[in-house]
């Protein structure tokens, strides 16, 4: 079982070996926690991500941190070509994992995802999420970050 704990912020501070994108199948990274990484890590993430994409619904891909503290960024495509759904938050969290375990990453953010553009309940969200993270190898220490006090209170309950 991974190690699992909950940090209140910005996701774009970690200093791990991964953040992952709450992304979209196409890689474009727009709004809410796609923008914040592209503002902050910079044009060489998109760049790599137009080189990759599109992937599927559920899948993950990576690339490089560009100027973010962390070295890498896992895209976890939540939405795009469908809805965010919570089989697709599901699918996507468990791919991410699993695209950092083959990696050998040790340790990687996560944010809330489709829960911002994608417009799914973060409850249930945080549920289905952690219920991943438990599933995965303990090879991993995962955070879970709430931009905003309630989302850490929200997480610390479903955990």
């Amino acid at each position: 079982m991974a190690r699992l704990r909950i940090a209140e912020g910005d996701l774009t501070e970690f200093a791990g070996d991964a953040v992952v994108n709450a992304a979209n199948n196409w890689l474009k990274l727009g709004a809410g926690v796609a923008g914040a990484i592209r503002r902050k890590g910079g044009p060489e993430i998109q760049a790599e991500c137009d080189r990759i994409g599109p992937i599927r619904v559920g899948e993950a891909a990576i690339t490089t941190a560009g100027r973010l503290p962390a070295k890498y960024v896992i895209h976890a495509a939540v939405m795009g070509d469908e809805p965010a759904s919570y089989e697709s938050v599901r699918r996507a969290t468990e791919s991410a994992l699993k695209l950092a375990v083959e990696k050998g990453l040790k340790t990687i953010a996560f944010p809330l995802l489709g829960t911002g553009v994608g417009g799914l309940d973060k409850e249930r969200v945080a549920r289905i999420m952690i219920e991943a993270i438990r599933a995965a190898p303990d090879t991993l220490e995962v955070t879970l970050y709430g931009y905003t006090r309630e989302d850490a209170e929200l997480l610390r309950r479903a955990l």
